[in-house]
């Protein structure tokens, strides 16, 4: 490695933690990360957003609006500061109609909307983050912790598919706490937050083996099995919603991905390659989750993968 020139200063390598006060599941956990030693004020960025570090790599930003319209906080933390943001953990609120009470993990992106489509909860068409490394192991130690503070079985420890912003560059990842106003301000689910989201220590010696999520429900189901039985690395997870597929007329081309409408094909392969921006040098394997297609349709993605040269592993392939 080349020595820095003299009298060149090095540049902070950064993880930013992100919470907002106008909701209670990000502000909560935020407190109580701030709660711990060795927190000071620090410099404030544009729109009013408050800062706050610890140590040398450990920055949290504290802002009121809402975290998903936030766009390019990496980018605008290292133009204020001139800091490296190596990645962005937010802390938020999750609802879902089931009301269970949850908490989630899970990369964004909405890789799957063309120009012009509706943007339900932020981000831009066609864009998704690099999916953070730490979203496989951590959903490993989210669960340790909450279990340990009783909050098992009451509060299921999931995954999410991708899904919305804010846009970012960085490596990325979301902690939610789900999924009514009666959880959202749990201080006992907040601690578990605070306490998963202080360890910044990653074991990059586990595994190689890095899944790439294509199918299945929101909560990737099937995606999860394989995770959680190999200490897999996470990367994107695209859920049914997130590859459009348009059945063609004739039969004898259903398989073909050139006559298979949609935007599924742009969504895997801005999937992909987000994936592959996070683990330089790591063996991607495409995991589908077969049940959640038709006959047709996982043909059609099948022969796409193997045309893009995306290697397709099945859940022994992950041992």
């Amino acid at each position: 490695m080349q020595a820095p020139l003299v009298g060149q200063t090095l540049r902070k390598m950064v993880t930013l933690v992100v919470a907002t006060t106008a909701d209670v599941a990000s502000i909560n956990p935020a407190k109580a990360l701030l709660a711990m030693p060795g927190w000071n004020s620090g410099p404030g960025l544009d729109c009013g957003i408050r800062s706050f570090k610890n140590g040398d790599h450990l920055r949290l930003l504290e802002q009121d609006t809402s975290i998903i319209a936030e766009d390019d906080l990496d980018m605008r933390w290292e133009a204020a500061t001139g800091e490296t943001v190596t990645e962005l953990i937010f802390l938020s609120r999750h609802a879902a109609v089931s009301t269970r009470p949850a908490l989630t993990v899970h990369p964004i992106g909405v890789p799957h909307l063309k120009d012009g489509d509706v943007l339900p909860q932020g981000g831009k068409p066609g864009w998704a983050a690099p999916p953070n490394p730490r979203i496989g192991p951590w959903l490993m130690l989210l669960k340790k912790i909450a279990e340990s503070y009783n909050l098992v079985p009451e509060f299921e420890i999931t995954l999410e598919a991708t899904h919305h912003g804010p846009v970012t560059t960085k490596p990325t990842m979301f902690i939610e706490i789900g999924s009514t106003e009666e959880y959202w301000g749990r201080e006992d689910a907040a601690r578990v937050v605070a306490l998963f989201g202080k360890d910044l220590v990653l074991d990059a010696s586990v595994n190689n083996k890095i899944l790439l999520g294509i199918g299945g429900g929101h909560y990737v189901p099937r995606h999860m099995d394989v995770i959680t039985k190999n200490g897999t690395w996470v990367g994107h997870l695209l859920s049914g919603y997130s590859l459009p597929m348009e059945e063609p007329q004739d039969s004898n081309k259903k398989t073909d991905p050139d006559h298979v409408g949609g935007a599924w094909k742009d969504a895997i392969k801005i999937a992909f390659q987000a994936t592959a921006a996070s683990f330089p040098g790591g063996k991607i394997l495409a995991h589908l989750d077969h049940k959640s297609f038709k006959g047709w349709q996982k043909n059609a993605i099948v022969n796409f993968l193997t045309s893009e040269g995306i290697l397709i592993g099945k859940p022994a392939d992950f041992c």
